[in-house]
């Protein structure tokens, strides 16, 4: 069998789980954005299979791989209604998240998140991916510390860390 059809298999065995990450993701968005969960899946699948060979230990490693794609599938999508905001009346795409702001609470726009995240990976790289595996591949901490090697309570810690973290950075 063929690496591609190994991937292929692999997607469509996790397929309703990538699903369900993927509306996730796309459910607190405001009315007017246009990615659907079944479209971010199918960005997410090219990206994973496109001009290299993937091998994916398990299910975690495959989840921490989607997580890390995904993000960048939904960062490019986030630029470019970016870039066309000016032209039209897109508002921007957001991450789910909130923080406390001026007495309320606001919704995160996903491009804020992902600079923090940049920074963050400037300061430990291991925190970002946490936040990363968490949020964007909806990998739970059992999940994420078969992926890292980690125990489940190293990770619980380094995650809370890292929102702490995130939190204070996008509060500035």
């Amino acid at each position: 069998m063929s690496s591609d059809n190994a991937l292929s298999e692999f997607v469509d065995l996790l397929y309703g789980e990538l699903h369900r990450i993927a509306s996730a993701k796309l459910r607190g968005e405001r009315a007017g954005h246009t990615l659907q969960p079944t479209a971010l899946i199918n960005e997410v699948y090219v990206k994973l299979v496109a001009g290299q060979e993937r091998h994916f230990e398990d299910r975690a490693h495959f989840l921490a791989v989607a997580s890390r794609v995904m993000r960048q599938v939904l960062v490019d999508y986030a630029r470019a209604r970016a870039a066309h905001k000016r032209a039209s009346d897109a508002v921007p795409l957001t991450t789910g998240l909130a923080v406390a702001s001026n007495g309320g609470v606001e919704p995160v726009d996903l491009l804020h998140l992902n600079r923090a995240l940049e920074q963050l990976a400037q300061e430990d790289a291991s925190l970002a991916q946490l936040i990363e595996m968490r949020y964007f591949g909806g990998m739970t901490a059992e999940e994420t510390a078969q992926a890292t090697g980690q125990s489940v309570h190293v990770v619980r810690h380094d995650l809370r860390l890292a929102q702490a973290w995130l939190r204070r950075s996008l509060a500035q």
